[in-house]
């Protein structure tokens, strides 16, 4: 099996002992990814603003594998606060629009650090 490992060069991956993705056996496992700019470290305060982060990220990430957001087959969402699943469904729904991944939202008690609303995990195949 071949196994290639990515990253984005944010300190938690060193840190915590994990890749931004995976790439293997034809598919992209992009980790949970939450609304940082990992140039600057910030993170928008709106859960919208912070799915549309998210989207940024996972788009660079599956371009870096040689997949694309038209090649993801599965999402999962995870948010804190369940008043905010609206606003972060739409923006999910208007970034996958017809791409329709199999996918889960779940609402958590909460995400590594207070500031992170939101967190999207994806898997793709490989275009």
């Amino acid at each position: 099996m071949s196994r290639r490992l990515l990253s984005s060069g944010s300190p938690f991956e060193a840190a915590y002992g994990y890749s931004w993705a995976v790439v293997a056996n034809g598919f992209v496992f992009v980790a949970g990814t939450t609304g940082y700019d990992h140039g600057t470290m910030t993170m928008p305060e709106d859960a919208a603003a912070q799915a549309e982060a998210c989207w940024r990220t996972i788009e660079a990430v599956l371009t870096d594998a040689g997949a694309s957001l038209r090649t993801i087959v599965r999402a999962t969402y995870s948010i804190t606060d369940r008043t905010e699943a609206e606003a972060v469904l739409a923006v999910c729904g208007r970034v996958l629009d017809a791409i329709r991944p199999a996918a889960t939202l779940v609402v958590v008690a909460g995400l590594l650090r207070p500031e992170m609303k939101v967190e999207i995990e994806v898997t793709a195949t490989l275009a």
